[in-house]
């Protein structure tokens, strides 16, 4: 009686796992992410690489952090577009904190307008002072 039970046993757990391999992979789409809080750091110059770190909230555990995408409209003004991959499927229902850095490349010296757009036509705007290369 044992050695069928423990074959049984051996069958439902093979059949279990091959069950989980033929599930699909969750969907994962991209969406922009709202930014509340931009930190710049000083004695940035035009030989560094710009950057700067943003912050704000998930609105659940299904998030990940994807990337920013930066958009000159010209010389000092940039449009920055935060990125989430979001997972479809189970997911915790908690807002979920974020602190990214954003690299922006090397800047001419000068005022910079950075604006942070949000996914629902709001932007977020700061200025950063890149100084000349000593």
């Amino acid at each position: 009686m044992r050695p069928l039970l423990a074959i049984l046993f051996c069958f439902s757990i093979l059949n279990f796992s091959s069950a989980r391999a033929d599930e699909p992979t969750p969907k994962v789409k991209d969406v922009p992410v709202s930014i509340s809080e931009i930190y710049i750091p000083g004695n940035l110059d035009s030989r560094s690489q710009a950057f700067v770190v943003a912050s704000g909230m998930f609105p659940n555990g299904c998030y990940r952090w994807k990337g920013a995408e930066r958009t000159d409209i010209d010389a000092f003004t940039h449009e920055v577009r935060s990125l989430a991959a979001v997972s479809q499927g189970m997911c915790i229902m908690v807002l979920v904190p974020f602190s990214q850095e954003i690299r922006l490349g090397i800047l001419k010296s000068g005022t910079h307008t950075l604006r942070f757009l949000n996914g629902d036509g709001t932007y977020l705007e700061k200025i950063m002072v890149i100084k000349d290369a000593p």
